[in-house]
């Protein structure tokens, strides 16, 4: 009808009432035809329906899974850390859904569901009359028809496909026919209503019976009541018109419920006495779903690591060849996948942390703990809030960087969704100083030379390397130590214990910088940044100050770097992963440890011996002499290793500290300007690092490492 034209009249007389009359003849022919030859009767339908598109379409219903939830729990099984969807919904089967539920669905769209072989033909000639003579307007879908729509929607692969499956025509309601004719010979009822149930949309979010009863009640499907029941069976029709929640639609869903409670009354499902006093009781208007992603979980501070697995997954070619399809996986398969995550671990790094730094600090404290031998990630946590800033009401301060700030850019602090633990492409890391003369000492031993290697280490040493930079000396790179006094003959042992600068340059000229940023590369340094990527691969040779961690690191990065001592020179893949489990309860083995060999045994039983040094520890196989953290191994109370690194200005503060049970790295540094004017104390990392792994190590039974 166009705007300012008349209603058009209904067409009425002789002419009309005799189509109706052909239209109830053809109808009553097959209903007739129907009752002993079902197929027959819906080839006739479908020849008045179309042929041509019929056609086209499948013989048989695909069986297709709706998307599922995918949740994610600690490494203990049991503890959920988040949820991973784009449909709220988790398929449970029949017999843990209440008796009350599958009546009130019934008694809602299908009164002659346990009777019919699918199609209600009577129905179907009844619709057709009342919506032909203007009458209310009539379906006559029944359940088993209705589950073929939501299966024809959910097996469409694209947007016409859906259209077609959902469209109000007489070719689909055949279709929907000849579907619904076939499910009923392969499936019982039974089946048919928990595949129904589990895929029927109930509005706020809620796809399926178990996600419905958790949105709308907190509880399990097993749990609900007659009148839980006629509420949500009656949202299923209309999920946005019979929303309780609103304005409009509480009267509606009032309304709708009391009449489905008074069908399963004439269905004999429940006494009137039941049904009184279930249409007594109030009708809830609130909802509680749970929130999809790794934001959801920042008030656990389990946001980071949730983060970390995120982006796993997404790196996985096992998951599908985009990201896209990885997603998709991930939000719709409904995996069960038990992390990693030690929650005792991360509780610990968390209130280390809190004791010692303020979120609001522009200065992020940053914790990351490994297993070693299996790269088992443990333990994320920094002094910032895994969350989106609010645009609108931001909390973060402008930018530490006083050229970002200029622009009116915020800092990372105190919300942040930033992998600043772990690391990205945009998210290189940071120089962390010391603790890459590990790899330095690695490749010496590697190329044959011992922990008593003797060098004679000035307080400042002009090295081969060129630097025409104005901190360099007559064109060449020239290192000094933290102390003037720090300098003499020193070996392994006692250079790797006071991190003597001039003992670690000479001993990289002498091994050749390339086999140490080749060490790195193999015990897990990314290089993520393009100008270290490029030293790396065309300039390694000429990398001098390579050995006091001039590139950019992560503290996951360096703590599994340094498990790799702790695993007799096994380097795994850092993994947030212990068990994958599909839908159907296959296990699959993406994600387990993958390690690989990245020195011999007996070069990381050395190193890690002189290791033991700079953590307060004793050497097996020499003397210290001295230590940079020497109160470690007394907190502790295990044997331990480790490092201190410090880089120029104290612009970075980091310490590695490991057993054989955990390794933890820990940072001090500002993610959002590298160029900072403040001093990292060690006075704040170090003891959160070193009180983090003596948390863990709490009740452990004590392990000497072995000996080299």
């Amino acid at each position: 009808m166009s705007v300012g034209q008349p209603p058009e009249k209904r067409e009425s007389g002789p002419l009309r009432n005799a189509s109706v009359l052909l239209v109830c003849g053809l109808f009553a022919a097959v209903t007739v035809a129907a009752a002993a030859f079902p197929a027959v009767a819906i080839a006739g339908l479908a020849a008045k329906a179309g042929a041509e598109e019929l056609g086209e379409m499948p013989s048989e219903l695909t069986a297709q899974t709706s998307p599922q939830v995918s949740r994610i729990f600690a490494s203990d099984g049991k503890t959920q850390i988040a949820i991973m969807y784009d449909e709220f919904r988790s398929d449970v089967p029949l017999d843990k859904i209440s008796k009350s539920m599958q009546d009130a669905i019934v008694a809602a769209e299908d009164h002659k569901f346990f009777e019919h072989n699918g199609v209600d033909l009577k129905g179907v000639a009844r619709a057709l009359v009342s919506n032909n003579q203007g009458g209310s307007k009539q379906g006559a879908s029944t359940l088993t028809m209705q589950y073929v729509r939501m299966a024809l929607a959910y097996n469409a692969t694209n947007p016409q496909e859906v259209v077609n499956a959902t469209k109000d025509t007489a070719s689909r309601k055949v279709s929907e026919m000849k579907y619904a004719l076939q499910l009923e010979k392969d499936l019982t009822k039974q089946q048919i209503l928990e595949r129904y149930l589990n895929m029927a949309p109930f509005g706020n979010g809620a796809y399926g019976i178990n996600a419905a009863s958790q949105v709308y009640y907190g509880k399990k499907p097993a749990d609900l009541t007659v009148a839980e029941a006629a509420l949500l069976a009656g949202m299923v029709k209309a999920p946005t018109a019979f929303d309780p929640t609103t304005d409009t639609g509480y009267p509606q869903a009032l309304d709708r419920r009391n009449y489905i409670i008074g069908n399963m009354v004439d269905l004999k499902m429940i006494t009137a006495d039941e049904a009184t006093a279930a249409k007594k009781i109030k009708v809830k208007r609130t909802t509680q779903r749970p929130t999809s992603g790794c934001v959801s979980v920042a008030k656990n501070h389990w946001g980071f690591f949730c983060d970390y697995f995120y982006r796993w997954w997404l790196s996985q070619d096992a998951f599908g060849a985009t990201t896209y399809d990885r997603e998709r996986l991930l939000k719709e398969g409904g995996y069960r996948i038990v992390t990693t995550l030690d929650i005792e671990a991360q509780s610990d790094a968390r209130k280390e942390i809190t004791e010692r730094q303020s979120d609001n600090n522009p200065n992020a404290l940053m914790l990351a703990a490994v297993e070693p031998g299996t790269g088992a990630v443990r333990a994320l946590s920094a002094n910032r809030k895994f969350k989106i800033d609010n645009a609108d009401k931001p909390q973060n301060k402008l930018s530490s960087n006083p050229a970002d700030a200029a622009k009116g850019i915020r800092g990372t602090y105190p919300n942040t969704t930033n992998p600043i633990i772990t690391g990205s492409t945009g998210v290189p890391g940071y120089q962390a100083g010391s603790v890459f003369k590990m790899f330095t000492m690695v490749a010496a031993l590697e190329a044959g030379m011992g922990l008593d290697t003797t060098i004679n280490s000035p307080a400042k040493y002009k090295s081969q390397y060129i630097d025409n930079s104005s901190s360099g000396c007559g064109g060449f790179y020239c290192p000094s130590n933290a102390s003037a006094s720090e300098a003499g003959n020193f070996n392994m042992w006692t250079g790797f214990g006071k991190s003597v600068n001039t003992y670690f340059i000479p001993l990289q000229e002498r091994v050749g910088a390339d086999k140490v940023v080749q060490v790195a590369q193999k015990f897990g340094i990314k290089f993520r940044s393009d100008e270290d990527a490029s030293l790396a691969k065309n300039s390694a040779n000429d990398w001098g100050a390579f050995s006091l961690g001039v590139s950019a690191s992560t503290p996951l990065d360096i703590a599994n770097a340094y498990a790799t001592l702790a695993a007799d020179g096994k380097y795994c893949e850092p993994t947030p992963i212990e068990q994958i489990t599909t839908a159907d309860g296959t296990e699959i083995d993406t994600g387990k440890s993958s390690c690989v060999r990245a020195t011999s045994k007996d070069v990381a039983r050395q190193a890690l011996d002189a290791a033991r040094c700079p953590v307060g520890d004793r050497a097996q196989l020499g003397n210290c002499a001295g230590s940079t953290a020497p109160q470690v191994r007394d907190v502790v109370g295990h044997p331990v290793f480790g490092k201190t690194g410090t880089t120029d200005n104290d612009k970075t503060a980091a310490l590695v500290v490991g057993t054989r049970s955990l390794v933890v790295a820990g940072y001090l540094a500002n993610p959002d300007w590298a160029g900072h004017y403040d001093h990292m104390s060690h006075g704040i990392v170090n003891p959160a690092v070193y009180e983090t792994l003596a948390d863990y190590m709490k009740g452990k039974k004590v392990q000497e490492f072995p000996t080299p």
